[in-house]
């Protein structure tokens, strides 16, 4: 099969005018991707945010994201003019006529071990990108998988639950049930139930924006470790679905059967 290069899609005049922008997971497990989503203007600020090094040192900046969907792969981000260089951000421009690619084309591009940081020389690495999709709509996130196929990390969820993804939000707004938050790290689990009218959304919901959802034990480790804990190491999953109309009572009982099952007050999180 030919491949598709970059210059097939976006065309490039003069590829030694621009510098490589290959945005990844930062320290504090924060994803470019998951950002996007959330709001494609803080992506605009990764590719702005200079920190102690002038890496954006020729015209332009060609920038792809880390698309972890995928192995090995990159979403098309953009490419920026550098208007100025400030001491502590740069000034982007983003150019309009490839804004129709940002957010739908999908590069296939192995890191190796050795190319460390974000910035490098377009001219050298172009021709190793190949296009392998150019999906019909922007990227906004996963696509609801159906209840039964949960099993989500916490930064995966993240950028879900904060720009309201519809498939998501109305699908979860309309079941209770029992969950079980992992944690990678060490092995716990914590088992919880939602029982409102609001359902399991507005529960994960208060998850994704505290870190910890206002459980004692879970709480006391997000305020010692940090939002950062959640995000790297809580995976989310469903364990028993019931429809709205069955009472508080019920999916309480339903829980305390899955902690006595999965030993969550002896071995996890759950304090009772």
């Amino acid at each position: 099969m030919l491949k598709i290069e970059v210059q097939d899609i976006i065309p490039i005049d003069d590829p030694t005018q621009y510098k490589l922008h290959l945005a990844c997971r930062n320290r504090d497990g924060v994803s470019p991707l998951d950002e996007y989503v959330a709001d494609p203007k803080r992506w605009v600020g990764w590719n702005e945010s200079r920190g102690n090094r002038n890496d954006w040192t020729r015209k332009f900046v060609f920038s792809v994201m880390e698309f972890y969907p995928r192995y090995d792969s990159w979403l098309f981000g953009g490419i920026f003019r550098v208007i100025a260089r400030h001491d502590d951000r740069y000034q982007l421009e983003e150019l309009e006529k490839y804004k129709k690619f940002v957010g739908r084309v999908i590069l296939s591009f192995h890191r190796y071990q050795g190319l460390q940081g974000r910035a490098y020389y377009l001219d050298r690495y172009i021709q190793n990108f190949e296009v392998v999709e150019i999906l019909p709509s922007v990227y906004r996130g996963e696509s609801f998988p159906g209840v039964e196929n949960i099993c989500h990390d916490f930064h995966i969820l993240e950028p879900i639950f904060k720009s309201e993804r519809s498939d998501w939000k109305a699908a979860l707004s309309n079941i209770k049930g029992v969950y079980v938050i992992s944690d990678k790290h060490n092995g716990k689990q914590y088992v919880g139930s939602a029982y409102s009218d609001t359902g399991i959304w507005s529960r994960w919901a208060c998850y994704i924006y505290t870190g910890h959802g206002w459980n004692n034990e879970l709480t006391e480790l997000i305020e010692t470790k940090g939002t950062t804990y959640a995000r790297e190491n809580f995976r989310f999953s469903l364990i028993e679905i019931m429809p709205m109309s069955v009472d508080k009572n019920t999916v309480i009982a339903r829980e305390s059967h899955w902690k006595k099952a999965l030993l969550s007050i002896d071995q996890g999180y759950n304090l009772q």
